[in-house]
């Protein structure tokens, strides 16, 4: 009897152990290249009430990759539960790699009308046009990131080719500024808020911006292996509609401040530097966290037209709307 009792404690106990172990949240790491932009590092930082699924359903560990090309390969090895990539990185995927991935839901877009414009900068009195950028160093935060794209397909629009008419240096974005005027490179991309000395600097002037080479950009958006999608639907649909109510919480007048304190903190500069963040002075985020199909497939065949990307793919079949929209369709419920 002694031994029955002992067994149906032993089950009772692993039956406890199984519920703990489906009770514990999913742990996604996810890249993230800057701040504002990437939501990956604010995300845990957010007041509870704002994402009420995290830390129950799963759990985010921002990890820190300059840009989406190296931010791809982490996936594929594994290292990465969830990316953000840029159109040109899902193409090369899918073309090159040949990875089975699946877009899950928006991050950010830029030079969306309404909304914020970022620039290359250039030293003057050294570069007057285009051109003069001919056998010069060209900074960029990553290879076969949104940047590094907007660089080349402005540059062969003028009849230069990476590798061969100008060099690509890669250089984190807060380091940018600091680079052009040392003279390590010759262009550099100031992203907001990191373009406010340029703005007050009589030598440096803006010679095009990433609109000018790209237009509208669906420029980051959440990507994951299509096996660990369809395995962990559920979860992504409440990481989303927490994404969802974050990004009301933050373009919301009244607690937009604390969401700036937030993005200050985490890139560790004044307040005052990103009082800006979540208004239409930032890029556009997606209020439903809804990928744009249409201006990522555009985005994908005008690479194709120059020659960036060697053939296009059907975005529609590498992009799950079904989760935003699930997501979406809770938040206006409750």
């Amino acid at each position: 009897m002694t031994s029955w009792k002992f067994i149906a404690a032993a089950a009772l106990t692993g039956a406890f152990a199984a519920t703990a172990a489906v009770a514990e949240p999913v742990k996604i790491r996810i890249h993230w290249a800057q701040v504002p932009g990437h939501l990956a590092p604010v995300i845990a930082k957010v007041p509870g009430h704002v994402q009420p699924h995290y830390g129950k359903s799963y759990i985010v560990v921002p990890s820190f990759i300059a840009g989406s090309g190296p931010a791809l390969q982490a996936l594929a090895a594994g290292e990465l539960e969830l990316s953000g990539l840029s159109p040109q990185s899902i193409a090369l995927a899918q073309l090159e790699a040949k990875l089975d991935l699946r877009v899950i839901g928006h991050q950010f877009s830029t030079e969306v009308p309404g909304y914020a414009s970022s620039s290359f900068w250039v030293n003057k009195d050294e570069i007057q046009k285009i051109e003069d950028l001919r056998g010069k160093k060209i900074g960029v935060n990553a290879r076969a990131s949104t940047i590094d794209a907007a660089v080349r397909t402005m540059l062969l629009r003028h009849g230069m080719e990476d590798g061969k008419d100008y060099q690509i240096v890669e250089v984190r974005f807060p380091a940018q500024f600091a680079a052009l005027k040392a003279k390590r490179i010759d262009l550099a991309i100031l992203l907001k808020p990191n373009d406010e000395p340029a703005k007050t600097d009589p030598t440096l002037k803006p010679l095009f911006s990433i609109g000018d080479a790209l237009g509208p950009s669906e420029t980051i958006t959440w990507v994951g292996k299509a096996d660990w999608v369809a395995k962990n639907r559920a979860v992504l649909v409440d990481f989303i509609e927490d994404s969802i109510r974050f990004r009301k919480w933050a373009s919301d007048p009244k607690t937009q401040p604390e969401a700036a304190k937030i993005v200050a903190e985490i890139a560790k500069q004044p307040l005052a530097r990103y009082a800006y963040v979540y208004t239409k002075e930032d890029n556009y985020y997606d209020p439903n966290a809804m990928v744009n199909v249409a201006r990522m497939q555009k985005n994908i065949d005008d690479l194709v037209k120059i020659k960036l990307l060697p053939a296009s793919i059907d975005v529609s079949k590498v992009v799950d709307l079904s989760i935003a929209r699930e997501a979406a369709a809770r938040v206006k419920t409750n």
